[in-house]
């Protein structure tokens, strides 16, 4: 039977704000990211580690999964932050601006955490699928829609037409590689209408969930990217089917005047066990 995390919303969260930290225990997000890397002004950057070490150590959060971005391992900081997060023992580890295999192998010799990539650069999504494939304790590619759009430069549309080639490229090395994968951010926090429409948007792509920057956002996320009633319906249905046709000694199954094939018992599966799971 599938199983999984729901990862339908994961919340940013600035590693340097303990009181956000502490009240996150009690918001409705599948993952929380405790953020060393763009939320984190230079100067604060060791207070927060620190900070985010403890707020981890301590734990309190439930179902929670609990994942530290750490900052680039070419910077001044990196090291320090995947050796300080490491003994923490989060869920996972968040890496940035991955852009090869030979990335994610790197951080593999110098810690025993499960990891999560960003994929933000054009080199990244270029070599998509070698990185989704470079490690067993990858389970999941981040999408980065904003430093990834200006590293393009591409224009900030609605529609995000300009970024869809590379979002669905992040999807498929997912999915060919076993893995979760989670939409980007959206900026504007006072358009829940354009909020909406984007994770509608993601989900259709095939995303599992979205990256969120405001605690108000996420509602919407855990319920776009939830199954629907009708969802769970007919997945009820064809497992249903399926097993009407095994006691009648059928090899195939018909719902509907279609014929059902077992991809799509997986799915019916699939989608009931994430059902169960949230």
């Amino acid at each position: 039977m599938t199983s999984f995390h729901p990862r339908r919303s994961v919340l940013y969260m600035p590693g340097s704000n303990a009181r956000a930290m502490a009240k996150a225990r009690d918001l409705p997000a599948d993952a929380l990211i405790f953020d060393l890397e763009d939320a984190v002004a230079p100067e604060q950057k060791t207070a927060a580690r620190d900070q985010v070490c403890k707020t981890v150590l301590k734990g309190g959060f439930g179902r929670r999964e609990v994942i530290v971005r750490v900052n680039d391992l070419n910077s001044d900081w990196g090291l320090a932050d995947l050796e300080a997060v490491t003994k923490a023992k989060p869920d996972a580890v968040l890496l940035p601006k991955i852009k090869a295999a030979e990335d994610i192998r790197a951080v593999e010799k110098r810690t025993d955490l499960a990891l999560w990539a960003m994929m933000e650069t054009a080199e990244g999504i270029l070599n998509a699928s070698a990185i989704a494939g470079a490690s067993p304790r990858l389970a999941c590619l981040v999408a980065g829609t904003n430093d990834l759009a200006r590293e393009l430069r591409v224009q900030d549309l609605p529609d995000r037409s300009p970024l869809l080639i590379s979002l669905q490229l992040c999807v498929l090395a997912a999915r060919a590689h076993g893995l979760a994968v989670i939409d980007g951010v959206f900026n504007t926090i006072k358009d829940p209408q354009g909020f909406e429409a984007e994770c509608r948007q993601g989900r259709a792509c095939g995303f599992d969930g979205k990256t969120v920057i405001h605690p108000a956002q996420l509602e919407t996320a855990n319920r776009i990217f939830s199954p629907s009633e009708y969802e769970i319906e007919q997945a009820n249905r064809i497992i249903g089917a399926f097993q009407q046709a095994s006691a009648d000694g059928k090899g195939i199954a018909v719902l509907d005047g279609r014929m059902i094939e077992d991809l799509h018992k997986k799915e019916a599966e699939r989608i009931l066990a994430f059902a169960r799971s949230i």
